[in-house]
């Protein structure tokens, strides 16, 4: 009985330190059972650690990168799994000990905690320029994903894939075109079909590298994120990919520093999606880095080339460090 009274008051404890907006992943405590030895309560209730701060005078040296992180590669595969997939109903189906960083994603943009920028102009689409976060896409004021239809249209172009528009219209039920209250022909409406994980294929990081005088470190911090899915053509033909939505990491911290990533080698020492990208426990390339031209590396490079680009600017921003160090 004593243990139980102490069961019960721990998983009251652990309800009532989350925050009243805040959203996380599963945990293992249910109806008062716990699923193991011990209550996984660290990540789903720990402060976010915040940066330090950087004076503007004190940053000497400076690069700014874009790096893929390849999802087929081993070590991304805890950002790529588990699956999500809707069944045939439409409900949302996620595990039920970790989600994948798509999964958490979009939980926290449906929740309304990560803002969406888009990866383009919205009025010139040839402008992409979204990894500068000018185009927020944005409820109305006290409006949320559920309350707003013009939101949660706009949201749906970045959460959705969506079918190919119908060349047949309604008909009525005398076997006629059905037409609207302006006279026009009625179309059923184009078949939207969910992003899930199997279809982000890598995410885009954009970063800083800096070195500050006064702590003497070369430091970086990740600015933004954004998934990437395969374009097909016609025949279903990968001819490239592009960015869905472009995310500002500052703000995604706080929705990351809750949901549980998956430790391979030890189950009892997991961290937070926050974590994982602070340690930098993921795979990259750089794509592309800042120059006059304002290139990336596939307009000059490709293959094997490009590889070897990239390393050549890892190891530069490595030989300053470096050589800071050299006496």
């Amino acid at each position: 009985m004593k243990n139980f009274i102490q069961l019960a008051i721990g998983t009251l404890l652990l309800c009532s330190s989350l925050p009243l907006q805040a959203q996380v992943g599963p945990v293992n405590v249910n109806n008062g059972i716990i699923d193991g030895p011990f209550m996984r309560t660290t990540i789903p209730t720990k402060a976010i650690v915040p940066y330090d701060y950087n004076r503007e005078a004190d940053i000497v040296w400076s690069k700014r990168v874009w790096r893929s992180i390849d999802l087929r590669q081993k070590m991304n595969l805890g950002l790529y799994y588990p699956l999500d997939s809707y069944d045939s109903e439409g409900n949302w189906i996620r595990h039920n000990t970790h989600w994948s960083l798509w999964t958490v994603i979009k939980t926290e943009i449906l929740a309304g905690n990560i803002t969406v920028y888009s990866p383009y102009n919205p009025v010139a689409y040839t402008f992409t320029d979204g990894d500068q976060f000018k185009y927020p896409i944005l409820p109305k004021e006290g409006g949320n994903y559920d309350s707003d239809a013009v939101y949660r249209e706009n949201l749906s172009y970045y959460l959705y894939m969506f079918g190919e528009e119908s060349d047949i219209p309604y008909k009525d039920m005398y076997g006629y075109d059905s037409l609207n209250e302006k006279g026009e022909l009625v179309y059923p409406p184009r078949e939207m079909i969910p992003y899930t994980s199997k279809d982000i294929v890598s995410y885009k990081l954009k970063e800083d590298w800096f070195f500050n005088k006064e702590t003497s470190v070369m430091d970086v911090r990740i600015i933004g994120i954004a998934p990437e899915i395969y374009i097909r053509d016609a025949g279903g033909t990968v001819t490239g990919k592009k960015e869905l939505f472009w995310l500002y990491f500052p703000e995604c911290r706080y929705a990351f520093n809750n949901y549980l990533a998956y430790n391979p080698k030890n189950d009892a020492q997991w961290m937070s999606y926050d974590d994982l990208f602070w340690k930098r426990r993921f795979a990259s390339t750089i794509v592309k880095q800042s120059n006059v031209y304002d290139r990336g590396i596939e307009t000059y490079r490709s293959g094997v080339d490009a590889l070897q680009e990239a390393a050549q600017i890892t190891a530069q921003i490595r030989k300053i460090e470096h050589d800071v160090w050299s006496f």
